[in-house]
């Protein structure tokens, strides 16, 4: 059987490794465009920031390698330039000698991945603008910045590539601003979540233009002018797009392949597509999103790999099924973890869904041990059923072992009521008695048996101040004064019981505090009295970082980078 392969790094490469473990006798052959088979994607930002220092450390494998391990051919600066599925050949070039030749095939593999977005805009080709992508634009990146010492960047794009770029830029010294056109980073996010991670990259000095439209690229003398629409320019020594990536399907289309959302190719779940004996994987697949069974494009190394071992077991005569993207993913801000699976409320109210939140603020580990931090964890499930829809956490140490415990539990189909049933490992330096996911199911069971209502922070501004509902705040009176949401009255929790008699008897009582839990137990007790209590989700750590955010983003300092030089 002979086997070719259209592309390597984590689709490819690791469907090729998979095919010679089942099948010693199959003749494989990939052919990659660029220098690299087997790269290290998520680490390309670390070595233009130095903290990966040897660039042999972003290959993971070699052609040598691969053949010396598994005898497949591995052809790099070979491109596939068009697919013949009646002949059931490849035409490919030799970029290096510019020799054409054909390539026959049983089973042809594609893994051609996703290309960074490179809109139409004047002066996108300038000399001093990159992208991201490669091992090839890794080094472009780092031979400029060694060479030309420049000390400002403008980064197009505030996802994993431009938050981990700006991260290493600043390392650098360098002054760095995020043009996007989303009013929040991280679009995987929820705004609310995302406002924790745009407090962070301000306080690390990286500036932040939400809401603005690049219009185009100019070059200056030393530098590049980025162009936005209805604002000032930003001059810059260097900019990178990286606002994005797109499949890169246009063999595919031109083969006649079926093509699904964005052109990505369409797959069945053993991993072929709409032409016989072909296949696709990674970034360039249409897939299933998980959650919600509808149609996605989710370009993550994760399921890259998976797709590939599927495909190469249906190559070799097996069986083996993708069940779908979840979303599942982890990044390094700083020294913060921002983290989340599944789905976010934005795609719950696309897809039709009756969802519901808990918002909680818990520490990493038992409160006695020294070192606890807070995270934010904010857990979607649908009403009816509780089923785990998805979650998000931003913090710092446990971030990345709480996303993986719901992560498994979306995919094993818990309900979130049932997140406070789970037996997980404690320890004073690693958790608490009660984990944080035990809390937010313990908060989803409260909900869903109507021991408890709850309120959002963007209910707050809307609640009337005319005297119908009282606004109470249950911290002490320090941490009141230190800053509270307006028209919440102070009554610590500790003192409600003998002073009672001053909330009015008959109105909705809308209570808040530093984190969830003492206007929980404020409702609690109130509920039992007769009142009709709502306890406010996330409490006011939460609700300061939000409405500061709004603030921070009308009255955004100039990014000293404004005005052309």
């Amino acid at each position: 059987m002979k086997v070719v392969i259209v592309g390597g790094v984590a689709g490819g490469a690791s469907a090729a490794a998979r095919i010679r473990r089942l099948d010693e006798t199959a003749d494989v052959v990939v052919f990659e465009r660029s220098g690299y088979i087997s790269y290290a994607n998520c680490g390309l930002p670390y070595y233009i920031g130095g903290t990966i220092t040897d660039r042999a450390q972003l290959t993971l494998q070699t052609p040598q390698s691969f053949w010396s391990r598994f005898r497949v051919d591995m052809r790099v600066h070979h491109e596939v330039t068009a697919i013949h599925p009646e002949k059931k050949t490849v035409t490919v070039r030799n970029l290096e000698t510019q020799e054409i030749f054909e390539e026959p095939y049983d089973k042809l593999l594609l893994s051609p991945g996703a290309r960074p977005t490179q809109p139409e805009l004047p002066g996108v080709d300038a000399q001093r603008l990159f992208t991201l992508r490669t091992v090839e634009d890794t080094l472009a990146i780092r031979e400029f910045v060694e060479r030309e010492h420049p000390k400002s960047a403008v980064l197009a794009g505030g996802g994993y590539i431009g938050l981990e770029l700006a991260e290493n830029l600043r390392e650098l010294g360098m002054e760095v601003t995020i043009v996007q056109r989303p009013r929040q980073l991280m679009n995987v996010l929820d705004y609310d979540m995302a406002c924790m991670v745009h407090a962070k990259v301000r306080q690390q000095g990286v500036h932040l233009k939400l809401g603005s439209s690049v219009q185009g690229f100019e070059p200056v003398e030393g530098g590049v002018r980025t162009l936005l629409k209805d604002e000032a320019p930003l001059c810059s020594d260097m900019v990178v797009l990286a606002i994005g990536v797109t499949p890169d399907t246009a063999l595919a289309r031109d083969a006649g392949l079926e093509l699904g959302i964005k052109g990505s190719i369409v797959v069945n779940d053993r991993m072929e597509t709409s032409v016989p004996d072909i296949y696709a994987v990674g970034d360039a697949v249409e897939v299933r999103n998980f959650v919600t069974g509808e149609k996605a494009l989710i370009p993550l190394a994760g399921p890259a790999n998976k797709q590939g071992r599927i495909a190469a077991d249906n190559i070799c005569g097996g069986h083996s099924v993708y069940l779908g993207s979840q979303g599942s993913s982890v990044i390094k801000v700083f020294d913060m973890t921002v983290a989340n699976t599944g789905i976010n409320e934005k795609t719950a109210q696309a897809a039709g869904l009756n969802w519901d939140k808990v918002v909680l603020s818990p520490a990493n580990h038992a409160g006695y041990y020294p070192g606890g931090r807070i995270m934010t964890m904010k857990v979607l499930f649908e009403r009816e059923s509780l089923r785990l829809l998805g979650a998000q956490i931003v913090g710092y140490e446990g971030v990345d072992k709480r996303i993986d415990v719901l992560a498994t539990a979306i995919h094993t189909g818990m309900t979130a009521q049932g997140l406070k049933d789970l037996d997980l490992a404690y320890a004073p330096p690693y958790s608490s008695a009660k984990d944080p996911v035990n809390m937010a199911g313990f908060m989803v069971d409260n909900l869903a048996d109507g021991r408890v209502k709850q309120f959002h922070w963007d209910e707050v501004a809307a609640l009337p101040r005319d005297g119908s509902v009282v606004l109470l705040d249950a911290r002490t009176p320090a941490e009141y004064s230190q800053g509270h949401a307006p028209d919440f009255v102070n009554i610590p929790v500790d003192e409600l019981r003998e002073r009672m008699h001053e909330i009015p008897r008959g109105k909705p009582v809308y209570v808040m505090c530093q984190s969830g839990l003492r206007s929980y137990i404020a409702c609690r007790l109130l509920s039992q009295y007769g009142y009709d209590c709502y306890n406010f989700s996330g409490g006011y750590r939460f609700y300061h970082a939000v409405t500061q955010e709004e603030v921070a983003a009308q009255t955004a300092a100039p990014c000293g980078m404004e005005q052309p030089t």
